[in-house]
């Protein structure tokens, strides 16, 4: 491993090249050309690396270095042979790494691993959906299973798969929300009516301020850099808002402008602010006391016509946020008071105001209240449901907002259980199940016997890896719908199964003929995806395809569905969730066009709140400061910029100049002088939680990095190991994976280091 001196800007020439150089090398120029041109344009197919939206206008590369990634790794035409299963036993899978694992290839035919066996074995695709149907049916109850949902999924196939499950009798539906923006589909639905972005993609056009907090696009959606650059061109300004600087946010080479290949490209952010960890709520608190203040010097600063009309809770409100201490503020933010009224001049001045955030927001013990504190900001002063203006929350997987509007959450609502006990003639389960926490609670506990993931990998991506990998092995049976090898397959049950999918990049051929599926990006847009290239392998089945066989094998004829029907036709899934899902009606034709169609959303639309008041609410919320230990750090899992998820596609991270290496933790120069330790040293990174479990990284190389005091960062999923499955977000069981209390302790230099 080398370390080197982290980047000022993001993208530009060495993005095409990390981009296109790979995809040339594996899978040839035709393929490349046929793909990448078809990547994100109408009548192609969708990224599946984020849930960035797309404009009316395409270019005619319509991607971003992590898509380009993301197709070669699912297009690959390397394939694991039928010999692998037998060379590599479940413990040797163990011992390797995340990025080994996927570097295998694609997976092309169902495999088993018996009880009492340590290697899977190759089995037809009818005995594998037998060995599963078997387990269900055996099961004492239904709430004895468990079935996760990773957001690549598409709506048609996630929609027959919660329909199958609570056909099957449970509504254990656990998905990766539960780990990312659970706290914002909580507190926006509790305050505004809808868990989702208020505003459409234009906005950015339209706005005059974006305030982004906790993310960092330039490696986690890096097109979003695209539109905060034309936003830039139209005069708007960027505030940033994150513990590290991060590349992207400071400066953008766009490779398809002439100054971004030979200029100095776009500055990003017109203010920085470097946030301490847990800091966020505070710093919003201190921005709309500022608000309130200057409102009693200039009236007219708050807009009273939309308090008074769409609002409730405003006057406990300023009561409330009129008695928020500076000085707790600065102690909780790290930020000075210069640095904070600087931002709340520039929000008093913008009409028009999107605030963004992501993981960095949503993964705190008080997330929840954080995010209402971004709603009761935006409120202030109107800025929902006005061109350029609104709550942007960033979804990464690619159709993780659309799995939740089809169906996919242990809690889904009566009125959708009433039309889906209309529409099917059963009556669905009404008991809530399980998120992804408690699903491995309930693991370790006995109460889940059964676990089945629809993609995903969970086993990595769950806070508390060594517990969870436990309760993983102490189910009765795990199955993995996959394309590629991942953790989850090497952490299982007495019985394991992989059952090898096929990719969005790949035409679905079944009965009725070639097939689409459907997908809803972060902004509420619906529209098709259609695969380009011939399936990898001859035997794939698409992820519709062995849902509807496997409720076959396992319901029979217990429930009136006709799954032959969906399988051979998805216009048949469609007509359903049509008559399932408000706002997708006429949904075949419309998805299949190549404008799409946007969903309803009342706040955006038009000023509509589906609240307890019917209004949207401005909340009060108790300040938590959160505080460090003495001798420790708060530390933040992140990404580094060859990663999406837990996949791993080389062990570099240009942008903070990493080569060659994943074991290292970030701090700043100053903490390591107080710490006792400099840059380079090897370290143990110890949890500080006092619940007698040993939670620790060994031997991980020091970085000196520019991070905000008294933090450092590692990467995910490797850091997971020192998130406890009890520390999880007030109110949405969200890990908090973004303030970790740690140690660090000196270990000796292995020898040739």
């Amino acid at each position: 491993m080398t370390v080197g001196e982290p980047k000022d800007w993001a993208a530009g020439v060495p993005g095409v090249l990390h981009s296109m150089g790979p995809a040339l090398e594996q899978l040839g120029a035709a393929r490349t050309a046929k793909l990448m041109l078809s990547l994100n344009q109408k009548g192609g197919f969708d990224c599946m690396s984020c849930a960035w939206p797309d404009p009316d206008k395409r270019k005619t590369a319509e991607f971003c270095e992590n898509g380009g990634k993301a197709v070669v790794w699912e297009a690959t035409p390397v394939l694991v042979p039928r010999t692998f299963w037998s060379e590599h036993s479940i413990h040797d899978l163990a011992d390797k790494t995340e990025y080994w694992l996927g570097q295998q290839g694609r997976l092309t035919e169902p495999v088993w691993k018996p009880a009492g066996e340590d290697h899977y074995q190759p089995v037809s695709w009818e005995r594998a959906f037998r060995i599963i149907a078997d387990k269900l049916n055996g099961l004492d109850s239904p709430d004895q299973a468990s079935f996760y949902t990773s957001g690549r999924t598409s709506n048609e196939a996630a929609f027959v798969y919660q329909l199958f499950v609570r056909a099957f009798g449970t509504n254990n539906l656990p998905d990766c929300s539960n780990m990312c923006h659970e706290s914002t589909s909580l507190a926006m639905a509790e305050v505004v009516g809808i868990g989702k972005s208020t505003i459409a993609y234009d906005d950015f056009e339209h706005t005059e301020l974006i305030i982004v907090m906790g993310q960092n696009p330039g490696t986690n959606h890096p097109r979003m850099l695209t539109a905060l650059e034309d936003a830039k061109k139209n005069g708007a300004e960027i505030v940033a808002v994150n513990p590290l600087p991060e590349a992207g946010l400071r400066r953008y080479k766009n490779p398809q402008r002439v100054r971004g290949v030979i200029g100095h490209g776009t500055q990003i952010a017109d203010q920085f602010l470097q946030i301490r960890l847990g800091g966020d709520m505070a710093l919003l608190q201190a921005l709309a006391k500022r608000v309130v203040l200057a409102e009693q010097k200039t009236p007219g600063v708050v807009d009273h016509a939309f308090i008074e009309a769409h609002t409730s809770g405003y006057e406990a409100f300023v009561e409330h946020i009129l008695q928020v201490d500076d000085d707790e503020v600065v102690r909780a933010t790290g930020l000075t008071i210069e640095e904070i009224d600087e931002l709340a001049e520039r929000y008093l001045h913008s009409e028009r105001t999107i605030i963004t955030w992501a993981m960095g927001i949503t993964q705190h013990t008080k997330a929840v209240d954080t995010i209402k504190e971004i709603i009761n900001l935006l409120l202030l002063r109107g800025n929902i449901g006005r061109p350029g203006a609104g709550a942007s929350p960033i979804r990464g997987h690619s159709n993780v907002q659309g799995d939740r509007t089809m169906g996919i959450w242990e809690q889904m609502p009566d009125s959708f259980l009433d039309a889906l006990a209309e529409e099917f003639h059963f009556e669905p389960p009404r008991e809530h199940g399980v998120d992804a926490l408690k699903g491995i609670k309930a693991m370790q506990r006995g109460d889940i016997r059964f676990w089945m993931g629809m993609g995903g990998n969970l086993v990595a991506a769950i806070s508390d890896s060594q517990l969870a990998e436990a309760a993983f092995r102490g189910t009765e049976m795990t199955v993995q719908v996959s394309t590629k090898l991942n953790r989850s397959h090497a952490a299982v049950g007495e019985e394991a199964l992989i059952l090898p999918t096929m990719g969005r990049t790949e035409i679905d051929v079944q009965a009725a003929g070639p097939q689409f599926v459907s997908v809803e990006d972060t902004v509420c847009s619906v529209h098709g995806s259609h695969g380009q290239v011939p399936p990898v392998a001859p035997g794939l089945l698409s992820e519709v395809a062995i849902v509807c066989e496997l409720a076959k094998a396992t319901l029979g004829d217990r429930v009136p569905v006709d799954w032959q029907a969906m399988r051979d036709d998805y216009d048949v899934i469609r007509d359903h969730i049509s008559h399932v899902v408000p706002g997708f009606d006429d949904y075949s034709r419309r998805a299949g066009s190549k404008e799409g169609f946007v969903l309803p959303n009342g706040p955006r639309d038009s000023r509509t709140f589906a609240t307890e008041t019917g209004k949207a609410m401005i909340t009060v919320n108790e300040l938590e400061h959160v505080e460090r230990p003495e001798g420790t750090l708060l530390l933040q899992t992140l990404r580094s910029h060859d990663q999406y998820n837990t996949t791993i596609y080389s062990l570099n991270d240009r942008y903070r100049g990493i080569k060659k290496g994943r074991h290292v933790v970030f701090v700043n120069p100053d903490d390591l002088t107080e710490l006792g330790l400099s840059d380079g040293d090897h370290v143990d990174v110890e949890t500080v939680w006092d619940d007698g479990v040993e939670r620790v990284l060994r031997d991980y190389r020091v970085v000196a990095y520019p991070s905000a005091r008294g933090c450092a960062a590692a990467y995910f999923p490797e850091a997971n190991v020192l998130v406890p499955l009890d520390s999880a977000a007030k109110g949405s069981n969200t890990p908090v994976s973004k303030a970790v209390p740690v140690r660090l302790t000196r270990v000796a230099v292995p020898a040739g280091v």
